[in-house]
């Protein structure tokens, strides 16, 4: 009975919100299709190949059981096409993988014996932008099935991973994502553990996130595609994109994907009826105020993929747009790349193994000039951009007391300021190599997965190394991701230390080297440090009994002149001279018993040669 009453609310629930949708965006869709002409379809499909979406005309999306019942089905019915999975989540389901090629390339190693390039692509990391999905289903199936696109397997083997958060995909439900126009139902943005795996490709917590870094590591694919929906401010284009083009990224990289992404695809895909710009991240409600890019950090996908010296594609389509045009779009942007991509492989092949060969040499030498981006900040620098908009004003809002955004349904042009410049705002020079005592062993095994070769001691080692001394710790008050994360300031430090036998040496003289000093490197946005994996070394464990305090710090008042005078200045600040532990702690910081260890990194940076360690 309960759960009779339930499914009616919720069907209640999917009719009203259907409703509203309706009129919410009638007068919307009015003037998107004056924008947005006629996009492509795909032809020529049996009714028994069509996808659930085309089936229900856009209206629903499929669950997991159905979504692996069709790739299951593109595998039997095709030579193109296997299915495989590739982990489990955290609730057990496997992770499918869908890979796609002539001649039963289905290997990494034979797709680089027959030279073709491998083309990464993911869909419902947030398992409730479903766009992806839905747009790779029919793709494959107008590759394999229907032939239409069969042309795209000559130079290109495609790995597809139709959802990647399988969990939270099964939290279907009509209430999630409350700002997007259909399908009815959907899955949910974070993993049943409420982790958002686009946020965790650094510290790799969650088994999605280990099982996909081997994926990577065993593919190592020449180009990466990550499937969203945005959220965010109302505008005429049903298809916005992304991809680094800062100094987070190599040149090499950044120019293929200037030329023919930018240059190629985009106009392409345009044709196919659709309106596409860079991604849309505006300078609060404000539209005139203007956008600055978006810098994906190294925890987001298409962040990540660029320290592996490939190119991440950011697909957002918009939220507000009809579900079919939201999944056709993806479907365009898909099948042009693809097709741009094997038709200029070489050019693609080349750019990659520059980018390595860069972060390969810049490893062979120490640089104390060198400025290795660790976070970087777009500047105040804007040129003019032509927005296609729809018309908007800015109320007094009784609900919220705040300024409340209210957008029309007419077209609106306006020119406004896109701010696309970035600076360094903190860099490093990146050592020859970094060396961890063995103990360490989570932040090891982390640096495995992330395919970042070391070796280990033999003996016991005795070196000067570079470090830091980590001080003034604040943990975040909240949870972000499952973690307490760390600000600190950093002293540098220039010390000899005495190093395990097992300890690790990482070279930099390697591929992953850019996430290794990423990792390692504890103003990194995303370093090890940030996500609280050294905590333990900010704790104090030896203490004094406050009798013994009390006789050591008359002594040490009366030797010290100059400790006597900072004493008395610290008794002007009226908190200090309330607290008897803060007076006693003042003296035994600065004794000789003090435990010098506490907040010193135990990182090493070497920044002289090293012959063969035995």
């Amino acid at each position: 009975m309960l759960f009779s009453k339930l499914s009616g609310s919720i069907l209640r629930f999917t009719k009203m919100r259907q409703i509203f949708l309706l009129i919410l965006y009638a007068g919307f869709i009015v003037f998107s299709f004056m924008a947005i002409s006629a996009q492509s379809e795909s032809i020529n499909i049996p009714k028994e190949w069509q996808t659930f979406a085309e089936k229900t005309d856009y209206r629903q999306t499929p669950r997991y059981a159905e979504t692996i019942a069709f790739s299951r089905k593109l595998d039997q019915a095709s030579d193109l096409i296997l299915y495989k999975t590739f982990g489990k989540s955290g609730e057990g389901r496997d992770l499918p993988l869908l890979i796609v090629a002539t001649d039963k390339t289905f290997s990494p190693s034979l797709a680089r014996k027959r030279g073709k390039a491998v083309v990464f692509i993911q869909a419902c990391i947030h398992a409730g932008e479903s766009d992806g999905k839905d747009a790779g289903l029919a793709l494959l199936r107008d590759i394999a099935i229907t032939k239409t696109r069969a042309d795209l397997l000559k130079d290109v083997v495609i790995i597809f991973v139709p959802i990647y958060n399988v969990d939270g995909h099964e939290l279907f439900s009509p209430y999630n994502r409350i700002n997007q126009n259909g399908p009815d139902q959907m899955g949910f943005r974070a993993t049943t553990t409420n982790l958002n795996l686009n946020r965790d490709y650094m510290k790799a917590d969650a088994p999605e996130t280990r099982a996909w870094l081997a994926l990577w590591n065993e593919w190592k694919p020449d180009f990466f595609i990550d499937c969203h929906v945005t959220d965010g401010a109302d505008f005429r284009y049903n298809v916005t994109y992304e991809y680094a083009h800062f100094q987070d990224v190599s040149p090499f990289i950044k120019n293929w994907m200037d030329k023919h992404f930018d240059g190629n695809v985009v106009p392409k895909v345009e044709k196919e009826g659709n309106l596409l710009t860079h991604y849309l991240e505006f300078n609060g409600r404000d539209v005139s105020k203007g956008f600055a890019s978006f810098i994906a950090t190294p925890r987001f996908a298409t962040g990540y993929a660029p320290l592996r010296n490939r190119a991440g594609l950011l697909i957002e389509t918009h939220m507000l747009k009809p579900y079919k045009s939201r999944v056709r779009g993806t479907y365009d942007v898909l099948r042009y790349t693809i097709e741009e991509i094997g038709k200029t492989k070489m050019s693609l092949f080349e750019a990659n193994k520059k980018a390595d060969r860069e972060t390969i040499e810049r490893g062979k030498t120490y640089d104390s000039g060198n400025n290795f981006p660790l976070r970087l900040q777009i500047t105040d620098k804007s040129e003019p951009f032509n927005l296609k908009g729809v018309e908007y004003s800015v109320k007094d809002s009784e609900i919220s007391g705040a300024k409340q955004i209210v957008y029309g349904t007419k077209p609106f042009d306006i020119k406004i300021p896109k701010f696309d410049e970035a600076k360094i705002a903190i860099g490093v020079a990146p050592p020859l190599y970094y060396i961890i005592p063995p103990q360490w062993t989570d932040v090891i095994s982390i640096l495995q997965l992330h395919d970042i070769k070391f070796q280990r001691t033999a003996k016991p080692l005795t070196i000067e190394v570079e470090s830091y001394s980590l001080t003034e710790p604040k943990w975040s008050s909240t949870s972000f991701e499952g973690r307490l994360t760390l600000s600190f300031k950093t002293i540098p430090v220039k010390e000899i230390r005495n190093f395990p036998q097992n300890s690790v040496i990482i070279p930099l003289t390697q591929k992953s080297a850019n996430v290794a000093v990423h990792l390692l490197e504890p103003n990194s946005t995303d370093s090890f440090v940030y996500w609280g994996f050294f905590n333990a070394i900010f704790e104090q464990k030896e203490y004094a009994e406050g009798y013994i305090l009390e006789k050591l710090a008359r002594e040490m008042l009366v030797k010290d002149e100059n400790l006597r005078k900072e004493f008395e200045e610290k008794l002007k600040d009226e908190k200090f001279a309330a607290s008897p532990f803060a007076r006693l702690n003042f003296f035994y910081m600065r004794s000789q018993f003090q435990d010098k260890r506490i907040g010193l990194y135990p990182v090493g940076r070497i920044t002289n040669n090293l012959t063969a360690i035995k």
